[in-house]
């Protein structure tokens, strides 16, 4: 999600978050291999290819065409780069991961494009078609699920990606709307929600918890996540890196839980006579990496994101 921030990324306009964090966490080397399976508008992306010399390559995925169309439009030209249109959790299907990679990096959640077209009905800030795909080309979109799920799958999706405590009573809300109109605008659905949550003290937009359950579960994000973490360490080198930036609890529960069960041993269990052998395959770099007060001042975007990186070990002998 690139939101911002206050590092040495070429100036384009946005700056991505953690930038100087991910540098640091990734290692760049000039000759190595490196895939960042979130281009986004490519704030990253760029970082890493400033570091890598004419025997390097990076490696570009993203689920989105537009910015699939900017990658090609930037980087098209260069020999070092290639572009795959798709999400990470396939990143082991493509061919140019076969030989090995020396990084990866997954920048989750919605970009600042994404969120600020309207079009893309992603926000309730912006009146739009409630759309919400990363790829519009694939799947259901918000509208069209939400106009036939039951009130018990829609509280289902609130509660376990949102964990929105309220989520009963804005799915009966949901329902009983559209059997008088079809919900086919964000500005519906937000006005849908906030009318059985009313604001509270924190001055958080009663609907926040309520999209962004939705979009989680629109683009399979934390299932494509699992599998993606999965490919991306059988696709590392030993030495290699993956570094992961987070936005929700969710996302960043399952992004340290993935690194500390390859990272440490399990607990001992004293009912067993032995204790399983266990052998690491990643080893954590650092703990979980926060924006700075400049970038959070610069960025308020950023007040969520969470970096995480691990360091694949080599295999024993």
């Amino acid at each position: 999600m690139t939101v911002g921030g206050p590092g040495a990324a070429p100036r384009t306009g946005h700056l991505p978050v953690l930038f100087d964090e991910v540098m640091e966490g990734l290692a760049v080397k000039s000759d190595g291999t490196y895939l960042d399976g979130t281009f986004g508008r490519g704030g990253h992306a760029r970082g890493v290819l400033g570091k890598l010399g004419p025997g390097g390559r990076l490696l570009l995925m993203d689920k989105d065409p537009e910015a699939i169309a900017c990658a090609e439009r930037e980087f098209g030209g260069d020999p070092r780069v290639a572009i795959r249109r798709g999400s990470f959790a396939e990143l082991a299907h493509w061919d140019a991961t076969d030989a090995g990679l020396d990084g990866v990096l997954f920048d989750l959640g919605v970009s600042s494009p994404q969120l600020d077209v309207a079009a893309r009905g992603f926000s309730f800030g912006k009146d739009g078609p409630l759309d919400m795909r990363m790829d519009p080309d694939a799947g259901e979109s918000a509208a069209q699920w939400l106009a036939r799920a039951e009130a018990d799958e829609i509280a289902g999706v609130l509660w376990q990606y949102g964990e929105e405590r309220q989520s009963r009573r804005i799915a009966r809300a949901i329902v009983a709307a559209r059997a008088q109109e079809p919900i086919t605008r964000t500005a519906q659905l937000a006005e849908v929600v906030a009318s059985v949550m009313p604001r509270g003290k924190d001055k958080i937009h009663p609907a926040t918890r309520s999209f962004q359950a939705i979009r989680i579960f629109i683009n399979r994000e934390l299932a494509d996540l699992e599998s993606g973490l999965e490919a991306a360490v059988a696709r590392l080198k030993p030495g290699g890196r993956l570094a992961v930036i987070s936005f929700h609890s969710l996302e960043d529960r399952i992004t340290k839980q993935f690194i500390a069960t390859r990272a440490k041993a399990p607990p001992a269990n004293r009912r067993l006579p032995q204790a399983p052998s266990f052998t690491p395959t990643l080893r954590a770099i650092g703990g979980a990496r926060k924006a700075g007060e400049a970038e959070l001042a610069a960025n308020p975007r950023a007040r969520s994101a969470v970096l995480r990186v691990a360091e694949k070990l080599a295999e024993a002998a």
